[in-house]
């Protein structure tokens, strides 16, 4: 090789070499950036949190943490009560950005965690958010007296039910399924995008429900208690999406990682 050679050779060496250390840096400021990215970090004081965002407070609930945590750092709370702190931050962070960005890999999520997470907010809206507004518009109108009233219960009871349907095949079947997947045991017929593909938001009834309150709201109803119900059907339509979108954006990817990783152990 004459010494035109050597200099070309020694070029594209070189440039290689530049193109590796760009990519390290790129992958090093990234890892760095998302970490500043997340709102909220272990370090942060717990109460920080509730006091930016009360609805977070919810999360907490699910999550088995409960008030009463003084000046301790979210790291502290979820060391005190035994809860992955990963996984908590994942899902308040992704809450608290709108549900726009997921800081993280999937593979630093604790799956028994998150079904654990997505169980209690199934008790919370089955056995305790929808009964109470149900008892609200028992209170609020007179089923016996009025047919708009009537309507009203009966879209809600409609709601309720496709809700529980919703929420029991989630627990006869999904978590069922990621249960057996964690124990080694993955039935051959069934995958998680199976639900991902099903898993339709039940909000139809719930829209028809609004309308007809707010369109035909019967006369002789209670007005503080009627709209105190509505306010609640839609905080509960919120919380229902923000848990649907958790599942689908944070549950759905991390099973998919694990499919991924227990094919790759069978080669």
């Amino acid at each position: 090789m004459n010494l035109q050679g050597h200099i070309k050779y020694l070029q594209m060496v070189i440039a290689r070499l530049e193109n590796i250390v760009f990519l390290c840096i790129t992958l090093i400021y990234n890892g760095y950036r998302m970490d500043n990215l997340q709102k909220y970090k272990p370090t942060d004081k717990m109460v920080d949190l509730i006091s930016d965002d009360y609805s977070l407070l919810q999360v907490m609930s699910r999550f088995g943490l409960s008030l009463g945590f003084g000046d301790k750092t979210v790291s502290e709370v979820c060391e005190m009560n035994h809860v992955d702190c990963r996984t908590f931050l994942a899902v308040v962070n992704f809450m608290a950005e709108g549900f726009s960005r997921l800081s993280g890999d999937h593979d630093e999520i604790s799956i028994p965690a998150l079904i654990d997470y997505l169980r209690q907010a199934h008790i919370y809206f089955l056995d305790f958010c929808l009964p109470s507004i149900r008892r609200k518009l028992i209170e609020a109108i007179d089923c016996s007296q009025d047919d708009v009233a009537f309507l009203i219960l009966k879209f809600f009871d409609e709601y309720m039910r496709e809700v529980r349907r919703h929420m029991d095949y989630e627990e006869k079947t999904v978590f069922k399924y990621v249960d057996a997947l964690l124990q080694g045991n993955a039935p051959r017929n069934y995958q998680i995008s199976t639900f991902s593909k099903h898993h339709d938001q039940v909000g139809e009834t719930l829209t028809e429900l609004k309308k007809l309150i707010i369109k035909y709201c019967p006369a002789k109803a209670n007005v503080n208690l009627l709209n105190a119900a509505l306010f609640d059907i839609y905080a509960c339509e919120e919380g229902l999406e923000s848990h649907c979108k958790v599942e689908d954006y944070i549950f759905v990817p991390a099973i998919l990682n694990l499919e991924r990783r227990m094919i790759e152990n069978e080669k």
